[in-house]
């Protein structure tokens, strides 16, 4: 009887211990595969895929979809660039998750469009919907061109700096060069060889 109940032990934390492995590897999986859902890169990936693959109208909203989606992420850029201190800050980071946010709500729109099956409505909404995207494009490429502005007035400066140091340098490179000849020829010593010096001698018969 006690054999028993020892084996009736041990056959139920074996028991025990596959449930718990198995509901870990469960929840494990389920948390890999929401974030792989989440992950903006395979979203990006996949959006461009059904835009190579689609055909008719859809093939058109996807590509809107695609083009808001990489004016959004180089805006992004360019206001990341703003705000680590190499470029113009001011409320351009204010105003640009404004464009943000009207630019997910005109992808939530363009989403909808998917589903249209009206091809009168649809083509009314495509035009409406490309003018739209355009729209998000310029105001991306005007706080572009305000990050670059103050990139290139920063740049140009530094390499200005940068090229005066540079010319003071060699200027007192070669006054120290002078300096230090003249002193040969007062003492009667002979100037170290140059390169061309040592070329021709060398060529001598």
């Amino acid at each position: 009887m006690l054999v028993i109940e020892v084996v009736l032990g041990v056959l139920g934390v074996i028991v025990l211990c596959s449930i718990a492995v198995t509901v870990t590897v469960v929840l494990v999986l389920r948390a890999v595969f929401r974030r792989i859902r989440r992950s903006r890169a395979v979203g990006q990936t996949a959006l461009r895929t059904r835009a190579r693959l689609s055909r008719g109208p859809q093939r058109t909203v996807l590509a809107l979809r695609v083009r808001l989606d990489e004016t959004l992420r180089s805006g992004q850029a360019a206001v990341e660039l703003a705000t680590d201190g190499s470029g113009p800050r001011g409320e351009l980071p204010r105003l640009y998750r404004r464009i943000a946010e009207e630019g997910r709500v005109l992808d939530l729109q363009l989403r909808l469009m998917e589903s249209e099956t009206d091809a009168a409505a649809l083509a009314e909404e495509l035009s409406a919907g490309r003018r739209r995207v355009e729209e998000v494009e310029h105001l991306v490429r005007r706080v572009r061109t305000a990050v670059a502005s103050g990139l290139t007035g920063t740049t140009d400066d530094a390499l200005s700096a940068l090229g005066s140091d540079v010319e003071r340098e060699v200027a007192a490179l070669r006054a120290g060069i002078d300096e230090l000849q003249a002193l040969n020829r007062r003492d009667g010593r002979v100037a170290p060889p140059t390169a061309s010096t040592v070329r021709d001698e060398g060529n001598r018969p």
